[in-house]
């Protein structure tokens, strides 16, 4: 059975007060606590068993490379990739989408090719294919959303041609919380003979994904909210794709051979893993798996859905305030307005009691201006949260009300 007191125990961060009350945390979406699970595995990387990897022959090398490569295989399972080979860590979900981006984007798109993302994307899935296209040529497209927060899956059809060579999609909307049908848009971009990378940084810590089952060409996430550390990441990538893709960066462990003349590149993963890895985050992130495996993503999604009914329901009792994404498939967020509220007074209200959310775009504008709000508030449930922490955050938003009428 799912016991969330038992799992909060685990989380030092969750016993602490803010102002004099007890943490609420719900920004999640930003970036979750650690647990000590975690926290004893970086602890250990840096204390015991650090070395540099992969070049040394003495023992804490051989150590830490072990867990490094133990971390990849990890991954490997957590995503139901088939071969090591395919899992490449970077720095987070942006440098996985970059590196697509980058080193498949400028050897393979031409002027009059087409990409394909949504009006839901995050910034990290928007800036770097626009950076692409000025050099390229290429054309962004966008796929527009339906006034509740979903695709169009209609529009989507009608922008798919033999002109699109990538689809660019969230899997999980940071903004809104709504889970799109990425299995069908993926089978869609294939009929065109387009790839499709998918933006996981949401859709990991709250959904089982299996790279396999779902067909995509690329996969990215960020071990941080994933209750990992930061400053490690994942991407997925086909055999077939990054072997014949460019490095993305020159340096130490990338290569095989250097000369004056040229260079020739090591071996998949190492091809795109130039100079030192983040070799504790590594293990972290391994370590995160493995503690949110053992869990188990039924229980996890039971657990985080009601608490999303239940969040929802108690909202909708203000009347003053708004739902801004209300997709049927939706998770873990809820992102709202309080007219005639700046989500920030809200905000900085909401921290004197305790109650931590995100206010702003959320790295996400053609959202907010899609919707016609220049911000909203986010509160954005993880595996700890509890019906008494959404219960303190209708307390503290009754106390908005009250203050701005």
């Amino acid at each position: 059975m799912f016991d969330v007191e038992a799992i909060r125990a685990q989380f030092p961060a969750m016993n602490q007060e803010v102002h004099g009350k007890p943490l609420v945390y719900l920004d999640s979406a930003a970036s979750t606590h650690k647990p000590t699970a975690v926290l004893e595995a970086i602890t250990d990387g840096y204390s015991v068993n650090y070395s540099n990897v992969h070049r040394g022959v003495h023992t804490l090398s051989q150590r830490a490379t072990e867990a490094y490569e133990a971390a990849r295989h990890t991954t490997k399972d957590f995503l139901g990739a088939a071969d090591e080979a395919e899992i490449i860590f970077t720095r987070g979900t942006t440098e996985s989408i970059n590196l697509v981006a980058h080193a498949w984007g400028l050897d393979h798109l031409r002027a009059g090719d087409e990409i394909l993302v949504t009006e839901m994307e995050h910034h990290s899935n928007i800036v770097p294919w626009q950076l692409v296209c000025q050099r390229t040529g290429a054309r962004l497209r966008y796929v527009p959303l339906l006034d509740d927060g979903s695709i169009s899956l209609d529009a989507y059809a009608e922008l798919l041609s033999a002109k699109t060579k990538m689809v660019s999609v969230v899997h999980v909307s940071n903004a809104l919380g709504t889970i799109n049908p990425v299995a069908e848009m993926i089978q869609m971009a294939h009929d065109v003979g387009a790839l499709v990378c998918v933006d996981g940084a949401q859709a990991v810590q709250h959904l089982a994904v299996d790279v396999a089952a779902l067909g995509c060409d690329f996969y990215a996430f960020s071990a941080h909210k994933l209750y990992g550390p930061t400053g490690i990441g994942v991407l997925y990538g086909k055999r077939e794709h990054l072997e014949a893709m460019s490095p993305y960066q020159g340096g130490g462990d990338m290569i095989r051979t250097v000369s004056f003349d040229g260079s020739t590149w090591a071996s998949l993963p190492n091809k795109f893993e130039a100079g030192t890895p983040a070799i504790v985050q590594a293990v972290g992130l391994g370590a995160a798996i493995d503690w949110l495996t053992a869990i188990g993503f039924e229980a996890i999604a039971s657990h985080e859905d009601e608490l999303l009914r239940y969040g929802t329901e108690q909202l909708q009792t203000l009347g003053a305030l708004r739902l801004v994404g209300t997709a049927t498939r939706k998770s873990s967020v809820l992102s709202f307005v309080m007219e005639p509220a700046h989500p920030s007074d809200i905000g900085t209200i909401l921290d004197l009691e305790g109650v931590a959310v995100r206010v702003g775009h959320h790295c996400a504008q053609p959202v907010m201006k899609r919707f016609g709000v220049p911000a909203t508030c986010r509160a954005s449930l993880g595996i700890y949260n509890t019906h008494a922490d959404i219960d303190r955050l209708l307390q503290g938003l009754r106390t908005c009300v009250k203050m701005f009428g």
